[in-house]
């Protein structure tokens, strides 16, 4: 190793020495310290649908009320960086576009359809799909749907197992505490690769509630018109982390298709991140818009969830709403409380806020298959359309475990400002 770094040491310097010694090399800068020119610019823009939360302080922890809670969820201030986060949970017919996506994908592999001036091979998303019955590519999509046996009424249907995304990702903290100055270490030991099966668990309306007749919502929920822009549910945390995958290389393919710097990955936003835009400014507010009722002066609830002892419907939706329904908080965020809850990057922990850091807390563990289950939890958090009050506090922390989907559990993406605020750019 000793020898390979002293022979590479040996040909930077002669290549350092004819640099300076060619007229034509680093010709520009005349000798001077520059820094690396034509470098792309940098002007921050909010992807379609996120809005800007903008770095501050927080209390994190249960209000004064929540005597139970307050020994083992004890208040703490923090600071967060700024960041972008979606202005509503993520829909049926964006999650959709996801699915279909990778439905395309496999139907363009099965079809070879790839592009011939690429050195790598690349799907030429430009080729048709046939999915007609009786055209040209239905004997080589074939495998892609349901076998005669399992059909119903001759419906001719996708296979749902058959859409599986596979995706690679980092793990910075492993290389952080194995990989500092160990040489030993490759970087392909941090890398990992998992495939995940992204179709919603649709029979979450059904095994979530016994005895409740939910069979119309598992049969049209995720896939009628009339659905389209309501919070998609029945999706575990690792399939949103599936989505926040997909969803940065959609954006940034396109970035550097079009000569624009990239930007930081999209990704499941960490619970304190969550609390601190849930509050929207309102530092130990128990709700999204202050409160400290769930009501506003005209006795109108502001937001959806269980009130009473069952009222279902008061709130005017019975299951979910929309998720841009109700006023959003002052950052502009919708649905912060009630309607769905959301899952968060961080591992569930009864003492967390004991031992994290101040400083854009984060307390994550990536669990392995022969972990015990308290390993699996993930936090959730803003409670739901069937929850009671006490859980929309912004306060209130709960858990589910990661490979599990509800019927009241959704999601929505976070993304790091890059840069110190974005007033610099105003």
């Amino acid at each position: 190793m000793m020898r390979k770094l002293a022979l590479f040491s040996a040909l930077l310097a002669g290549i350092l020495v004819l640099g300076s010694c060619g007229k034509q090399g680093y010709k520009a800068y005349k000798g001077q310290l520059l820094g690396v020119m034509n470098r792309p610019d940098w002007q921050p823009v909010n992807p379609f649908g996120m809005v800007y939360v903008p770095s501050g302080t927080l209390h994190i922890g249960s209000s004064d009320e929540d005597m139970n809670r307050s020994f083992w969820q004890k208040n703490k201030s923090i600071s967060i960086s700024g960041f972008y986060m979606d202005a509503t949970e993520i829909t049926n017919n964006e999650y959709r576009q996801f699915v279909f996506w990778v439905r395309d994908s496999i139907a363009h592999v099965l079809l070879g359809h790839f592009k011939e001036d690429s050195e790598v091979e690349r799907i030429d998303w430009s080729q048709r799909i046939d999915w007609s019955k009786d055209g040209d590519d239905f004997e080589a999509l074939q495998d892609m749907f349901y076998s005669e046996e399992n059909t119903l009424w001759g419906r001719r249907e996708i296979d749902k197992s058959m859409l599986v995304y596979e995706y690679e990702w980092f793990d910075w903290q492993a290389a952080a505490r194995k990989g500092n100055g160990n040489r030993e270490k490759e970087r392909s030991e941090f890398i990992h690769r998992e495939s995940v099966n992204i179709y919603p668990d649709t029979l979450v309306w059904i095994h979530d509630f016994a005895y409740s007749y939910n069979e119309p919502m598992t049969r049209q929920y995720f896939s009628h018109p009339a659905f389209d822009n309501y919070p998609v549910v029945g999706v575990n945390w690792r399939q949103a982390n599936a989505f926040s995958t997909w969803r940065t290389r959609f954006w940034n393919d396109w970035r550097s298709s079009n000569g624009e710097a990239i930007t930081d990955p999209f990704r499941l936003p960490t619970e304190f991140e969550w609390e601190y835009a849930a509050r929207g400014g309102r530092d130990q507010a128990p709700y999204p818009w202050g409160g400290p009722y769930l009501r506003n002066s005209k006795g109108c609830l502001l937001a959806n969830f269980k009130p009473g002892r069952g009222n279902y419907p008061e709130d005017g939706g019975y299951y979910t709403v929309k998720a841009d329904a109700f006023w959003p908080n002052d950052y502009g965020l919708y649905n912060m409380a009630g309607n769905v809850s959301e899952w968060t990057s961080s591992a569930f922990d009864e003492n967390a806020y004991s031992f994290v850091h101040d400083m854009n807390p984060d307390y994550r563990y990536d669990s392995k298959e022969g972990d015990p289950l308290a390993l699996k939890r993930k936090v959730v958090r803003g409670g739901s359309w069937k929850d009671i009050g006490y859980m929309l506090q912004t306060g209130v922390r709960d858990w589910e475990y990661e490979d599990t989907g509800k019927a009241y559990i959704g999601f929505r993406c976070a993304m790091s400002f890059l840069g110190r605020s974005m007033s610099d750019f105003k």
